[in-house]
């Protein structure tokens, strides 16, 4: 279970030392990523060093409408300071104003970008399903899928609600199997991780990771 937790570093008011004990903590509980914002990057890179835990940078954290160029800079240099995994927030505006062209614009360029970066760093379209219809979450999987992401998530955390059952298997169904899912927001105890992994998230971010862990039975 501890191998499919990103652990959420993402509060604002997460000082340094902060940062370097919740790395320590997510090397000790075996997680698969700790989940930084940009300036952190490094910082956290040097802290998991000689351990199995990778690094997992927020870009366009939490509102998705930086200019895709922006983006583009903001992976780029994350990857040049460690990161191996880009979780990008799509432009929510563009979501709901159903231009897809757009959502696909943005996923495509900050896929290419990354990758030419440093090829097997994996990109994940963070999609905001608190703000979105059944039909702008099956669509925007759509254009995700097209431009080349690795995994499509549900949620930033910090949107009016998080990660449900049903989107999850929305999401599963939309893109199939070879593309991954990530539940995020709100994820809090075991019951809610297993019944979330259950529906089709092969990735969880949670905050919460170590009070999951030992809430299982």
């Amino acid at each position: 279970m501890a191998s499919l937790i990103d652990y959420s570093l993402l509060k604002p008011s997460l000082t340094f030392d902060d940062i370097r004990r919740m790395c320590r903590e997510a090397a000790d509980f075996g997680f698969y990523a700790v989940a930084v914002n940009p300036c952190h990057t490094a910082l956290s890179a040097s802290s998991v060093k000689g351990t199995s835990v990778k690094v997992c940078t927020v870009i366009s954290f939490p509102f998705g409408l930086s200019k895709t160029e922006l983006k583009v800079v903001e992976a780029v240099k994350a990857v040049e300071e460690g990161a191996t995994e880009i979780d990008f927030v799509l432009n929510i505006s563009a979501e709901r104003s159903h231009d897809f062209e757009y959502v696909y614009r943005d996923a495509k360029a900050v896929v290419e970008a990354v990758k030419r970066s440093r090829e097997d760093v994996i990109v994940k379209a963070i999609l905001e399903n608190a703000y979105l219809t059944n039909e702008e979450k099956v669509r925007s999987c759509q254009a995700c899928v097209t431009a080349g992401v690795d995994f499509v998530k549900t949620s930033t955390g910090y949107a009016p609600g998080g990660a449900t059952i049903e989107d999850v298997v929305l999401m599963r169904r939309t893109v199939g199997q070879k593309v991954g899912v990530k539940a995020a927001g709100g994820i809090k105890d075991f019951d809610t991780f297993v019944r979330l992994v259950e529906a089709g998230a092969n990735r969880i971010g949670t905050s919460h990771g170590i009070e999951i862990l030992k809430d299982i039975p």
